[in-house]
């Protein structure tokens, strides 16, 4: 066995790792940062092969991309060198594992792993996700008391936001994969989230929010002006909110202050 090649994949991460009988295989307990920023590269990689096929990263329209993964990754590397550098088992518990499974597979006790995704690979961003019923309630009274609002939201499909109703704590495009896992340690955690305003444009609305605490532990948005994006006009990305505080410095938006602020509870999630 001692120059043989043996190639072992890892069920929990699906790398795969090889050896030659004189090094140590990786086994798998990758922190949750070190599988997003690989995952990232990995959707990265897709995204660069279907526009440009084998044309290198550095002169692809994805460029700018590949940079600031390549930064993360190092970041993230070095940030988890000393439990990335403890994740190694001798050879020999490698191949012992490799004859145990082979030994099920003979006894006919194999069980095909389940095809579904890993749901960590598929995370894009972190946030709040809030309740459409207490949403909407507010809403309903804001209608009611504001002439301006209603004049405003009679009008409007407010529907398909609210289904989604949440606050985004961090995007993978706009604050880096890293960003995203730092809210692992709250994940399914009650937040409450005090509303506080409704701005609005002709193209957009959204309810300005503050995130408050876990256990003590205050919850801090990447998002430089948290909010709940309510509406938006046809071909008018969700994102585009993010604009609505500049678009009031500059005369173009309307803000209605809610007074006193409704404190609404919901959980953090990864979507």
């Amino acid at each position: 066995m001692k120059n043989a090649v043996v190639s072992w994949k890892c069920s929990c991460c699906m790398l795969t790792f090889e050896t030659n009988g004189t090094e140590e295989i990786a086994k798998c307990s990758l922190p949750d940062r070190v599988r997003l920023i690989l995952e990232e590269g990995i959707n990265l990689y897709r995204l660069h092969t279907n526009a440009h096929g084998r044309l290198e990263s550095t002169k692809g329209s994805y460029e700018k991309e590949w940079v600031k993964w390549e930064k993360q990754l190092r970041e993230v590397l070095i940030g988890d060198a000393e439990h990335l550098n403890s994740m190694q088992v001798p050879f020999e518990s490698a191949v012992k594992q490799v004859l145990e499974q082979l030994q099920i597979i003979i006894n006919g006790e194999y069980t095909p792993p389940s095809t579904e995704k890993r749901k960590l690979g598929l995370i894009v961003f972190a946030a709040v996700n809030l309740p459409v019923t207490e949403i909407s309630s507010l809403l309903d009274k804001l209608v009611e008391n504001n002439p301006k609002v209603k004049s405003f939201l009679e009008d409007k499909d407010v529907e398909p936001n609210l289904k989604k109703a949440h606050v985004t704590l961090a995007h993978k495009r706009s604050h880096g994969v890293t960003a995203v896992a730092s809210y692992g340690h709250l994940l399914h955690q009650n937040v409450p989230v005090e509303l506080t305003a409704l701005l609005f444009t002709d193209e957009m609305a959204a309810l300005e929010a503050e995130v408050g605490s876990v256990d003590g532990e205050k919850v801090i948005p990447k998002n430089e002006w948290p909010h709940i994006t309510i509406w938006t006009g046809e071909k008018i990305a969700a994102k585009e909110a993010n604009r609505l505080p500049q678009l009031l410095l500059e005369g173009k938006a309307t803000r209605i202050e809610i007074n006193p602020p409704i404190i609404i509870s919901g959980t953090i999630e990864f979507y």
